[in-house]
């Protein structure tokens, strides 16, 4: 709509220039053939009261008396030649003594007896009619020149006055039809903008909500229902696929529990039987022996033991307690448990408090220390960062190791329940920590670099 409103003030500014020039150059000609017709009628009056019985020069020196007459009381100013374009009388000052051999031959040819010269001069249009002077037997007896100069400046001002006040008008109207087509667009585009939104919203990993919206076109309510049934399909097709997910992450991790307590079995069945080969209480090292076979199985469900804590830490849920902890305090606290002397913590802060559960967070940071810690032992010289930031409306968290890295193709599989790159344990432990992550608003993000180190970054919402 304003587009339109631009478009049709300069058409008509463009069409309004030419226009009045075409009305300007009408009105010259009209004012100049009138004054010319005033002229020719006063000249017949002369003829009308002159005997015709005068010759050429007689006539020729009564008209010489007559001509400042017609001038004064036409008001106007006017040549008169001889049929041979001689000048025979003038008004003016400085008037050419001949007229011009081609406009002679012109008029001489003219069916009007009546033609228009025109010149431009300091781009001012110059006009002068030639017309031929009849007697009373409408014989041809003189040649009146009539000059005339185009004055526009009357039309300049009525045309300045007209676009001036033109612009004011559709400038207004331009105003009007910017306010009237935003509002015109809020009311029309209301229903694509939240069908927009819910479109951003709409996850892959979590239950898409229906657009309740009443659309003000019929097309758009097509557009609403189809989004409608899109979400009643997505919604299915995810929760298929997240019990068919969870299924087989369950098998997984059964068929891995089930292999990790195999091993520490298979010692313990070997100890037993060959303890109960050589048992001799009689026997003098019976008691050293009994002690070796002791720790043997003790040792053993020990590990079965941290096998079925990893499994159950990995698949119990974090209590959504939601209370706000000192993240810096926290942090400090989970790092005591270490004695390692190139862990380093550092943060310009002494209190950012986070929502979130205190037992929780130290599991967090643990096990992301432990890995780091794990990285670094093949280093000459191990350098552990934990680092706090404040950005924005957020607490960064970040885990800086110096270790052997990662590289890219492990890298996506990390957070992956079960996948480990160690010779021992089950990898429970970042797969756990991006579930704890996740549960509190958080993400979690690596990055690596072969024989340069790793960096775990832990975004969560800063609670003021």
């Amino acid at each position: 709509m304003t587009f339109l409103v631009i478009i049709a003030f300069g058409g008509i500014a463009i069409l309004t220039i030419p226009q009045y020039e075409e009305q300007s150059n009408k009105y010259h000609e009209q004012r100049l053939e009138r004054k010319k017709s005033q002229l020719q009628r006063s000249i017949s009056y002369i003829f009308q009261n002159t005997p015709s019985t005068l010759n050429q020069k007689q006539l020729d020196s009564v008209f010489k008396e007559k001509i400042f007459q017609i001038a004064d009381v036409q008001n106007v100013n006017f040549n008169i030649y001889n049929l041979d374009g001689s000048l025979l009388n003038s008004t003016l000052i400085g008037a050419e003594n001949k007229i011009n051999d081609l406009v002679l031959l012109k008029l001489k040819n003219s069916e009007e007896l009546s033609i228009i010269q025109k010149t431009t001069i300091n781009n001012v249009q110059y006009r002068s009619s030639y017309s031929l002077i009849l007697d009373n037997l409408s014989n041809p007896i003189w040649i009146l020149n009539l000059p005339y100069y185009d004055d526009d400046q009357l039309n300049s001002y009525e045309l300045n006055s007209f676009i001036a006040i033109f612009g004011k008008v559709y400038f207004l109207i331009l105003i009007i039809a910017i306010i009237f087509s935003y509002l015109i667009s809020v009311y029309i585009t209301k229903s694509l903008s939240e069908i927009g939104k819910k479109i951003k919203q709409t996850r892959l990993d979590k239950t898409n909500t229906k657009i309740q919206i009443k659309a003000r076109s019929k097309e758009v309510n097509i557009l609403v229902e189809s989004y409608n049934k899109m979400v009643e399909m997505l919604n299915d097709s995810v929760k298929k696929l997240s019990k068919s997910n969870k299924e087989q992450a369950w098998r997984e991790m059964a068929k891995q529990v089930a292999h990790e307590i195999k091993n520490p079995l298979t010692p313990m069945r070997l100890s037993i039987q060959s303890f109960q080969r050589n048992f001799d209480k009689n026997d003098s090292k019976f008691k050293s022996r009994l002690d070796e076979f002791s720790k043997t199985l003790i040792q053993q469900i020990d590990t079965m033991s941290t096998i079925a804590s990893a499994f159950s830490n990995f698949a119990e849920m974090p209590a959504q307690q939601g209370e706000k902890i000192n993240i810096i305090e926290t942090t400090k606290l989970a790092l005591k448990i270490f004695k390692e002397n190139y862990i380093v913590f550092s943060s310009e802060f002494k209190d950012l408090q986070v929502r979130i559960d205190r037992t929780q967070m130290v599991r967090i940071i643990t096990n992301l220390i432990k890995n780091a810690l794990e990285a670094c032992e093949l280093i000459k010289e191990p350098k552990v960062q934990v680092i706090i930031e404040k950005k924005k409306k957020e607490v960064l968290i970040s885990v800086i190791d110096n270790g052997e890295g990662i590289s890219k193709e492990l890298k996506n599989k990390i957070f992956e329940p079960k996948f480990t790159t160690k010779t021992s344990g089950m990898g429970l432990g970042l797969g756990m920590v991006k579930n704890l992550v996740d549960s509190y608003d958080g993400r979690i993000s690596v990055r690596s670099k072969i024989d340069s180190g790793t960096t775990f970054s832990i975004a969560f919402p800063l609670n003021d």
